[in-house]
């Protein structure tokens, strides 16, 4: 499993979605309805901050910002796990 550092640059290896929260069904990023396409599979982005989830210390989360258009500007952060990133754009 690759490991990322702050700085890289990132692509999404496949669509990511607003996943729906157990307890409540709202989506886990705050503002954005549960489901909905985040990054598209092959967007480009760049890791800002990497920490863990706190339920399993050794699963790292990276925090990553991704391109939202052909300006390059960057959306919010959303954090991501190792699999759903690659160093290479998704086929």
């Amino acid at each position: 499993m690759p490991q990322f550092n702050l700085g890289d640059l990132v692509y999404a290896a496949f669509d990511l979605h607003n996943d729906p929260l157990e307890e409540s069904g709202e989506g886990g990023v705050p503002g954005i309805a549960a489901n909905e396409l985040l990054a598209a599979s092959g967007t480009r982005g760049v890791v800002v901050n990497v920490g863990h989830a706190e339920a399993d210390p050794a699963q790292d989360i990276y925090l990553v910002r991704f391109e939202t258009g052909p300006d390059g500007n960057l959306a919010e952060p959303i954090g991501c796990l190792a699999e759903e990133l690659s160093y290479g754009e998704a086929a």
